[in-house]
């Protein structure tokens, strides 16, 4: 059964860090009930939904992607950019010993957030962006490619992380909106979409990807392509840099 580490939201969530967008009114009892639905919709699609402890004085604590990196067996839990957010670390360990998989961790200098790390077959696109530096980029290939993982950088400069402007479909077609994109052309299957909130995807299976509310097009076009898709509303955690994808990280057997 596949598993599903979450952290419910902090009523301090509208104070997290900004990049990118202007500070706007967050409402904290509509983003706790967006974030059960989000996790409902997992639950009710036969994962087991583990939740880390709470992080209340950590307004990102909810984004726990950024948090650990899993590949296959192997877990890498990672040392945040924002020096806000390093306090979350040690929660996240726990769960991931508790889980019972293998880990290997960021050190100082390195700085790596989960956001940052797209896997596409054994290949690992990992964002060079404000949260992740080039000594994290170097010690996540140090201990990735010898278990067989292509590592490469790519540049992000227009959004929070590098999933913040593309992710994968099942295929591995790389999508995203292209005005936040550096280079689309460094991912060698790269496919357009319509919509800022439509960048965002998280596979479920070969056929099946969950994705924003606020994307009604990029919906469309990917049941075009035959897939099964999942909209969830997630407004109040896109307000914050946030997307579907950092709010879980996916442990499947």
């Amino acid at each position: 059964m596949p598993r599903l580490l979450v952290r419910r939201p902090s009523l301090r969530l509208a104070e997290g860090e900004l990049t990118h967008l202007d500070r706007v009114p967050i409402d904290a009892d509509l983003a706790l009930a967006q974030w059960h639905g989000y996790v409902e919709t997992f639950r009710t699609r036969g994962w087991d939904v583990i939740e880390i402890a709470p992080a209340d004085d950590k307004p990102d604590g909810v984004f726990v992607e950024d948090a650990v990196v899993v590949f296959g067996d192997l877990a890498v839990l990672c040392r945040a950019g924002a020096e806000s957010r390093r306090g979350e670390a040690e929660t996240v360990r726990a769960a991931i010993t508790a889980s019972g998989i293998d880990h290997a961790e960021i050190v100082p200098p390195g700085t790596l957030d989960g956001g940052d790390v797209l896997k596409v077959g054994r290949t690992v696109y990992v964002g060079a962006s404000s949260r992740s530096n080039a000594a994290g980029i170097a010690q996540l290939r140090e201990i990735v490619e010898p278990r067989g993982w292509d590592v490469r950088e790519i540049p992000v400069t227009k959004v929070l992380h590098l999933k913040s402007g593309v992710t994968a479909l099942p295929d591995g077609t790389v999508i995203g909106f292209e005005p936040l994109v550096n280079d689309p052309a460094l991912f060698p299957d790269f496919a357009g979409v319509p919509e800022e909130h439509g960048t965002a995807v998280v596979v479920l299976d070969e056929r099946t990807v969950l994705m924003s509310a606020d994307a009604p097009l990029t919906s469309a076009a990917h049941r075009a392509r035959g897939l099964e898709v999942i909209t969830v509303e997630v407004s109040e955690f896109e307000k914050l840099e946030g997307c579907v994808t950092c709010l879980s990280v996916r442990l499947r057997d």
